[in-house]
């Protein structure tokens, strides 16, 4: 069944109740007012604006963009992107487009102008929906892009190259559009990548969807009373596939649009939530700002939260146990998954299982998990790669063969690229990544695009990119740089010329040292990250020890 019909079937039986809440803390700074739907929220603690939809709304609004794009051309198979922040439009534009056999295209709100043209070419996008934050880019890349000719606009002055979606949906129908979907036909591309640079597009049909909603449900056993704030970015399959849940029980969702602990605790208590999924920055913040007494529980109504859950990388066991020790009665999970895999749930730990903090898990529902040597042979104890097969497994890489092969095999494994063992109990453990992705905050990011940036500068003889060890994001990019004989550089000066960069991919260390490489030219990372890795982690004790000397 196509999880569209989710939405229609919620909309049929819960039509009169909120189905999406948005929460806006910035009051200044509300760059869709033309929904004029907002109310102010006010109180000693400050305000905000408050936004919701009913699921009747919600199906009216999808079938309207539906209609839409259709009469724009678009057909089934054609694909529409989606460049927008998190807002209460995002859903409902994004289920329209699946109502039309399009395939939604979401994309990443950081990237810069040169990787929103080589996602849009790279997926055959027909249409895009951006918002206001977007207008630069999307202006800049515009006319090396001709195939896609409708651009909608969702908020205030609309910018000439495109129209505006709020006015155009008003004339549209609210009736459904008479499209016939079924399980196996294409549903979403999604992006990926690895250290290579650019995103890889991932295809998923229709049955991904499906079974991301199923699993989820299956996991975290949501009932209609259930509340799911969603913090993480739409654009991503985290945060949506842990949303499907709500989805497949028809309960009401929280889309909060800031990440300070005073927000997501006061969310939480108003609009009565009862899960949340956190990145571990976010939960570490939490805990700081009760531990230091900055935030007061008794401000709050927290009774009713009962789940926590984390994913997007590894979590601290000693961060649980700090949780426990404040909210011991939240249950707690964590998922393991990838864009490839439909996002998390392939592996999960389960709320039954905390004592086993640390592990990913085991097999999710109606997954099947191995961890294989370098034949692909499975083994039942030491070290190798993680495999895993479901319904959730993507078609392919799309317009990519080759690299398709190297990471799907004809029985349906997806070879993920992370290194891992078993415990004695059968609970999966990951040990490394192979791939040379670092994760920040929950955020992937691609050291050569780095690496790249930074030899432009006329001082850099040589540089590597690796992530080192962070108390609050896991992960902290950190360059070593190899400078020219004869020639000077300062950790200044480097990020001066880094500002030419994203902020979220500037390197947050610079050490000044030789970069060393194997007989075949390669950058040998793995002695890198042994040699400062552990090197960082005692400059951090040292902090932590100083600190408390202080």
């Amino acid at each position: 069944m196509p999880i569209t019909e989710l939405l229609v079937r919620n909309a049929t039986y819960y039509k009169n109740d909120v189905a999406l809440v948005e929460i806006n803390p910035d009051v200044k700074n509300i760059p869709l007012v033309t929904w004029r739907e907002y109310s102010l929220i006010e109180s000693g603690r400050g305000g905000a604006f408050r936004k919701q939809m009913t699921w009747g709304e919600f199906d009216r609004k999808a079938n309207k963009f539906a209609n839409l794009l259709l009469t724009r051309g678009i057909k089934k198979g054609d694909k529409v992107a989606i460049l927008l922040m998190n807002c209460l439009e995002w859903l409902p534009i994004y289920f329209g487009i699946l109502k039309t056999g399009a395939l939604a295209v979401p994309l990443n709100y950081r990237y810069t102008s040169d990787e929103i043209l080589h996602c849009l070419k790279l997926a055959d996008v027909d249409a895009l929906v951006f918002g206001p934050e977007f207008i630069g880019r999307v202006e800049e890349i515009l006319y090396q892009v001709p195939r896609v000719k409708n651009r909608f606009y969702v908020g205030d002055d609309c910018p000439s190259f495109a129209d505006s979606y709020d006015r155009l949906i008003e004339y549209c129908s609210t009736q459904a559009p008479s499209v016939p979907i079924d399980d196996d036909d294409d549903g979403a591309i999604y992006f990926s990548s690895g250290t290579t640079g650019f995103p890889k597009a991932i295809l998923h049909a229709h049955r991904s969807l499906m079974h991301a909603a199923t699993v989820e449900h299956a996991h975290h056993g949501q009932t209609r009373d259930d509340v799911f704030l969603c913090i993480p970015p739409l654009y991503h399959t985290g945060a949506k596939m842990h949303w499907f849940g709500s989805l497949y029980t028809g309960s009401k969702a929280v889309i909060l649009r800031g990440v300070s602990p005073e927000w997501i605790l006061r969310t939480v208590s108003e609009e009565r939530c009862t899960i949340v999924w956190l990145l571990v920055p976010w939960a570490q913040d939490i805990l700081d700002a009760i531990e230091s007494g900055r935030v007061n529980l008794s401000d709050y109504h927290l009774e009713q939260w009962r789940l926590m859950h984390i994913g997007a990388q590894p979590v601290p066991p000693t961060l649980i146990k700090r949780w426990k020790s404040i909210f011991p009665h939240h249950a707690y999970d964590t998922n393991y998954g990838l864009s490839e895999s439909i996002g998390p749930g392939c592996v999960h730990l389960g709320v039954e299982n905390v004592h086993k903090v640390g592990a990913i898990g085991v097999a999710g529902y109606g997954w099947e998990v191995r961890i294989v040597n370098e034949q692909h042979e499975p083994i039942q104890s030491g070290v190798g790669e993680l495999a895993v097969r479901g319904p959730g497994v993507m078609k392919c890489y799309y317009h990519d063969e080759a690299a398709t092969k190297e990471v799907l095999d004809t029985d349906g494994w997806l070879y993920t690229g992370d290194m891992a063992e078993y415990d004695k109990d059968g609970f999966i453990y990951l040990v490394d990544r192979k791939k040379d992705v670092i994760i920040t905050g929950g955020e992937n990011i691609y050291p050569v695009q780095i690496e790249d940036f930074l030899r432009a500068h006329d001082a850099i003889k040589d540089v590597a990119v690796i992530g080192v060890p962070d108390k609050r994001l896991g992960e902290i990019t950190c360059a070593i740089i190899e400078v020219k004989e004869g020639m000077s550089l300062t950790e200044e000066e480097v990020n001066a010329f880094c500002m030419g960069m994203p902020r979220y991919k500037r390197p947050r260390r610079v050490i000044f040292a030789k970069v060393p490489r194997n007989p075949t030219g390669k950058i040998e990372k793995p002695l890198l990250r042994r040699t400062y890795s552990s090197e960082h982690l005692v400059a951090q004790q040292n902090e932590i020890k100083m600190g408390k000397e202080e």
